[in-house]
């Protein structure tokens, strides 16, 4: 099964998907049109069998209520080239907004938007240090106290992971300095001497 949103509902990709012997699951507009004319935003039955204009094969349409920012709900219209039940077309829909979620956080939280890399293996390089970036984040927001199953603050989180690792880093990487200039310091009469104290 190929779980895609509504950009990738075009009619070239779902029979791309199908020749490739794939299912699909995509995400529609409610203006699309079934080759009666209607919209599927005039259907009033979940899980039908319908076809929409442009596919050569049948597919289902289920649909859910996506909750926005503001509080209201919007009606989102999902199809499956599978036969399944509405309740599970419905479910694969509203699963795809928690990977979505969770691309939107990696994007605008981590820098995943702002990669300008020419080639592919930057683009690893890139997708790594965003990757190690959000792993940190959530480590220190699962050490706050105040950590819960609910979705933290990915700001607020990101701001306790750099308060918490970043003076642990200069502090080891001072630590190296001194260690490797420690020869040169003795030879001009400096004993450098460290000692960890209680706060």
């Amino acid at each position: 099964m190929v779980l895609v949103d509504t950009g990738f509902g075009s009619i070239q990709f779902i029979h791309s998907v199908r020749e490739k012997k794939f299912h699909i699951i995509a995400g529609i507009a409610c203006t699309r049109k079934l080759v009666d004319g209607r919209t599927v935003a005039q259907l009033h039955k979940r899980g039908q069998q319908l076809y929409l204009q442009g596919l050569k094969f049948p597919v289902y349409i289920s649909w859910y209520y996506f909750k926005r920012h503001d509080g209201k709900y919007e009606k989102r219209f999902v199809i499956s080239t599978k036969a399944l039940k509405a309740s599970s077309i419905s479910w694969w829909g509203k699963r795809r907004w928690q990977i979505e979620g969770w691309f939107k956080t990696a994007k605008h939280r981590f820098g995943l938007h702002r990669f300008g890399q020419g080639s592919l293996l930057g683009v690893y390089r890139w997708l790594v240090l965003s990757l190690i970036s959000y792993v940190l984040a959530h480590w220190a927001y699962l050490s706050t106290s105040g950590a819960s199953d609910t979705i933290p603050d990915w700001g607020e989180a990101a701001e306790i992971a750099f308060q918490t690792i970043f003076p642990h880093l200069v502090v080891l990487l001072l630590l190296q300095d001194i260690e490797r200039l420690r020869e040169l310091a003795l030879s001009q009469g400096i004993d450098i001497q460290i000692s960890r104290c209680k706060i």
